[in-house]
């Protein structure tokens, strides 16, 4: 069993319903917009790229729940990265549908979202 020291979270809105699909494609655009920050903060990125970049998905209630969740991320000086969407589909353009934290050190990573049920 491989022992992770830094991961990544995609937090994603129960209250949307998004299909299996656009979970998939917000996930993606998360985990991109969060990598290239790290990366060009140097936060964490060559450890969390080195080691496997663990991420978890997670569900949090709403848009009130994910803003406060990416204000404990910024409190903790970790990436914290929302997704907005373009409308094309199934929702509204300008939903926030996800929000990428980390990479970061896994337990203040988990300080911040240890208490979210898995997607």
């Amino acid at each position: 069993m491989l022992n992770f020291k830094y991961k990544m979270v995609l937090v994603f809105r129960k209250d949307l319903k998004l299909s299996c699909g656009k979970l998939a494609v917000q996930a993606g655009h998360a985990a991109v917009l969060c990598a290239l920050e790290s990366k060009k903060k140097d936060k964490h990125f060559k450890r969390w790229h080195r080691e496997g970049q663990k991420k978890v998905a997670v569900l949090c209630d709403d848009i009130e729940h994910m803003d406060f969740l990416k204000e404990m991320a910024k409190k903790r000086n970790i990436v914290a990265m929302e997704v907005t969407d373009a409308g094309l589909t199934e929702i509204a353009p300008g939903t926030k549908t996800c929000l990428g934290i980390g990479p970061g050190p896994e337990g203040i990573v988990d300080e911040i979202t240890g208490n979210l049920s898995l997607l």
